[in-house]
């Protein structure tokens, strides 16, 4: 069986497209191969800045001979459905045959395909590969017509076996196919041939080639580590673009050289974050004290001067680099020094979004909702408020508008240049966290009040303007949001009533909205709608003060505000529910169990614990309810609770009453009844104090004792008897095992 090997060799490919493009490669063409009735053993890809390779091993010689039987209309049918038939088989009428069935004779078509041999198939499967091969942007050059990354130089295409090696014949716009390659650019230029892909890889090896990329990513690091490892440093780790890297060389020669002395003084952020945007450097550091000082550059060739001139070239452009960072780091040490309210002012004329005003409109907001918070999270509600003012006024700092990427840090840096407290410059580099699921959480205090703020005006802003995430698409990273507000509550052991502090933003949200949106002589002073939000206990004593201070004005924005917040505010809540599942899924807790812990605020009885937007209680009802299901006891009570719902459910139906006036031991005929009425009782008195103080493994505990009681009930009682007085006890008393368990968890939403 032979081996394929294939290589397309063009000018530089970036290095960010070329995994995507082995991939693509690979599956293009097998799949091509496959579907054309070739099948393999394996295949790998790899790719260099100028070549993307696939060696395919254990491939068919040829493709089989395939016979398919189709089966056509009657023999007495319509002359055009014979020939519709005929035209689709690709056949003659005397090529058909007529059987006979017990429908009459029926037409028959045996088609029969040869084998074709690989070289063939491969050469179209090729073809068609290069000319609509998926590359995120492609150019044209010359007179030709053909697309590609580069202009594309030469094909190599051959199968190898024992018997020799064959080159797979093929023309794509005047490239014709070959046994030949080329090596390193600058060491090695001269084409040879390859017989194999054993032969093709070592003679590239020879010629400077390392053509694995992980191969060449170790080579770096390897190197790296051990030069900073020389002088008594690290390499700060970076796999992004230690990927990167690999891509950019053939043949990669590591290389370490000195920063400036002047430029020392910087962030080692900054000096990070310069180096590897503009020169894809590796950042050299003191293990001890963390200072950033040389750095790791890889260059493409080896020199007769072991790489000096390289150093030289790239200290000095690295200079003017870092001149540039300097200038800006001084400038705000200036500013931050001085006055940052010059910062946060700049913030009015930078939209946000344009419906939801300015970047300093919302900071008002969040500002406003971290002071709300900081109780609730143990945090001072001034310093909270005065950490939301400044977190983000580095967005006008000269700095971070160079590197974006760097908000917040520098936020922390210009906070505490200022004077102010640690606590407050911590915050403002900690309040974009969480970014993703493995992000670490904020634990401060304020920080995490601000980081709450933070991410709800960017769900509540967004809900309010009806900017939901649908599908796959969310480009305003909503979920991601939600996740952060999730763990950032969840981590720190919060208990945080979200509906209150949703339905406070969504207030602000919406008469910021109306605020553009209504006549000027619509608005008035928002009065009313500040009493109503205030006699609700939302806002708080401090917003009382400002209502009664106002004028008595009321506006059409009052109307619209109070018709559209709640709505909104619990169709927020249910989503932050769906992502709460997801998120408690991976740490195996069923849809099904969270479901059943949210639900029990709509309709519970008395007794039960709502709370379904503290989701820490939320959480913790879910655990208790997933070990306890977990349990015979626990998996078992759920049919006997079912069963008793379906029984009541019916009955409730049927008779048109509903059986929920308490049922009486004195009407109990059997000692399994009887029994049941005092676990019942046992239960209650566990369950009720339990709940209440939220020792929810107690309450799911004691609930999974009437596993055994029900059961017994069941199997010795007949509900529907004909005495109408002992029916009705029984069916009372069915009801009060439903309204027991459900109020512990809504067991209707258990699957299973």
């Amino acid at each position: 069986m032979p081996d394929l090997l294939i290589e397309l060799f063009s000018e530089e490919i970036p290095a960010r497209m070329q995994k995507r493009a082995g991939e693509d490669l690979q599956k293009m063409v097998t799949n091509g191969l496959v579907e054309a009735g070739l099948t393999y053993a394996s295949a790998a890809a790899f790719c260099t800045p100028r070549r993307l390779t696939l060696t395919v091993e254990g491939l068919l010689a040829g493709s089989p001979t395939t016979r398919e039987e189709r089966k056509g209309p009657k023999a007495d049918a319509p002359e055009k459905a014979i020939e519709g038939f005929l035209r689709g088989a690709g056949l003659t009428r005397d090529q058909i045959e007529t059987r006979e069935t017990p429908k009459g004779a029926v037409l028959f078509a045996v088609i029969e395909k040869p084998g074709r041999p690989a070289a063939e198939i491969i050469a179209e499967v090729l073809e068609h590969t290069i000319r609509t091969f998926p590359w995120p942007k492609s150019m044209r050059w010359g007179t030709g017509t053909l697309k590609w990354v580069r202009p594309l130089h030469s094909i190599l295409c051959i199968l190898s076996d024992e018997a020799g090696t064959d080159v797979v014949p093929l023309t794509v716009d005047g490239i014709v196919s070959g046994d030949r390659t080329q090596g390193h650019r600058f060491m090695a230029p001269d084409s040879f041939s390859v017989s194999s892909f054993d032969d093709y890889s070592a003679k590239l090896k020879r010629a400077y080639v390392m053509l694995d990329p992980s191969e060449r990513a170790q080579a770096i690091w390897h190197d790296a580590t051990n030069l900073a490892f020389a002088s008594g440093l690290e390499v700060v780790e970076d796999a992004g673009l230690l990927s990167e890297v690999a891509g950019l060389v053939e043949w990669p020669v590591t290389l370490m050289g000195q920063i400036g002395a002047d430029f020392l003084g910087l962030p080692p952020e900054v000096l990070q974050t310069s180096m590897k945007e503009h020169q894809k450097f590796f950042s050299v550091r003191k293990p001890d004290t963390g200072r950033i000082e040389r750095f790791i550059t890889v260059a493409n060739r080896e020199t007769a001067d072991n790489g000096a001139t390289i150093l030289a070239g790239n200290e000095k452009v690295l200079s003017a680099r870092l001149a540039d960072a300097k200038f800006f780091w001084e400038n705000d040490l200036r500013v931050a020094k001085s006055d940052m309210s010059v910062w946060t002012q700049a913030l009015e004329n930078v939209t946000f979004h344009n419906k939801l005003g300015s970047q300093a409109d919302r900071i008002n907001r969040i500002a406003a909702l971290a002071r709300e918070l900081a109780p609730v999270v143990g945090a001072d509600p001034d310093m909270a408020e005065e950490a939301a003012r400044l977190a983000k006024a580095d967005l006008s700092s000269e700095m971070v508008y160079e590197f974006p990427e760097l908000q917040g840090l520098m936020g922390r840096y210009y906070i505490e240049a200022s004077g102010r407290d640690a606590a407050v410059a911590a915050a403002a580099q900690e309040h974009y966290s969480p970014l993703g699921p493995s992000d670490d959480v904020p634990t401060a205090p304020i920080s995490v009040a601000l980081a709450l703020a933070d991410k709800l005006d960017t769900l509540t802003g967004f809900w309010a303007i009806d900017e939901k995430p649908t599908g796959s698409k969310d480009p305003f990273a909503l979920r991601r949001a939600a996740l952060g507000v999730i763990r950032l509550i969840l981590d720190n052991d919060l208990s945080v009533h979200l509906d209150r502090f949703l339905d406070a933003q969504l207030v602000r949200q919406k008469i910021g909205i109306y605020r553009a949106e209504a006549a000027e002589g619509e608005i008035g002073t928002l009065k009313d709608i500040l009493a109503e939000i205030a006699s609700r206990g939302v806002f708080g004593a401090a917003y009382r003060a400002v209502v009664d201070r106002a004028e008595v004005t009321t506006g059409k924005v009052t109307e619209l505000v109070q018709k559209s917040v709640p709505s909104v505010s619990s169709d927020l809540l249910a989503f932050a529910h769906d992502r709460l599942k997801v998120y408690l899924r991976d740490q195996g807790i069923r849809h099904d169990i969270i479901d059943a812990c949210i639900s029990i605020s709509d309709g519970a009885p008395a007794g039960a614990t709502p709370n379904n937007d503290d989701l820490t209680l939320l959480v913790n009802r879910a655990k208790a309810l997933s070990e306890t299901l977990k349990t015979d006891d626990g998996e078992n009570l759920i049919q006997g609770f079912k069963r008793a719902n379906n029984i009541l459910s019916q009955a409730e139906t049927a008779d048109g009453v509903e059986y929920s006036y308490g049922a009486d031991v004195k009407f109990a005929e059997t000692d399994e009844e009887r029994a049941l009425f005092a676990a019942l009782d046992a239960a209650e008195a566990i369950i009720k104090p339990a709940m209440q103080a939220q020792d929810f493994t107690t309450a799911m505990s004691a609930m999974a004792t009437l596993r055994r009681p029900i059961d017994a009930f069941f199997d010795a009682t007949q509900i529907n008897t004909d005495n109408a007085t002992v029916r009705r006890n029984r069916l009372n008393l069915l009801s009060r095992i439903r309204s027991l368990c459900l109020s512990v968890a809504d067991l209707t939403k258990i699957e299973g």
